[in-house]
């Protein structure tokens, strides 16, 4: 069993099979620079999604903002308008009573100077147009308005 120890082919044969293994430790080099490479662009790649993250939370926060304000406007707005359309309503039912009031006044002035005319038809007819005027206004409510001021 010395000679074997002794012999020169064994210990080639060793140093052969140790060989292989050299190589591929210097293969190693360049995957393991890819890998660092790839980890980098990872790392990268992961911070700017962060940041495309943070910027669109903040720009869904403005946008919110925006929104809360606009509606707070357009409420603002229908509000007045609603008190518009009402004082408008008040004046018209104001402005029919006046001319209800004048006309009675004609009526009676003409009663005493003896002039008889179709008083009671033109008041039929007065009050026929002033309740058509006032279910228009009345049927076109703010709401449509508020909507055709939104277009």
């Amino acid at each position: 069993m010395a000679d074997q120890t002794s012999d020169p082919t064994s210990s080639a044969a060793l140093v052969s099979v140790s060989s292989p293994t050299a190589p591929k430790k210097e293969n190693t080099s360049p995957v393991d620079s890819k890998l660092t490479e790839l980890s980098e662009s990872r790392a990268e790649l992961l911070i700017r999604i962060q940041n495309l993250k943070q910027d669109l939370q903040s720009w869904r926060g403005k946008l919110d903002t925006q929104v809360k304000v606009y509606r707070e406007e357009l409420s603002g707005l229908k509000k007045t308008l609603n008190l518009e359309v009402e004082q408008l309503r008040e004046e018209f039912k104001d402005l029919k009573t006046t001319l209800n009031q004048q006309q009675d006044d004609v009526s009676a002035s003409l009663k005493s100077l003896g002039l008889q005319d179709n008083s009671k038809d033109s008041k039929e007819q007065m009050d026929k147009r002033g309740e058509a005027t006032e279910e228009k206004v009345e049927a076109r409510s703010s709401d449509d308005i508020v909507k055709e001021v939104e277009h």
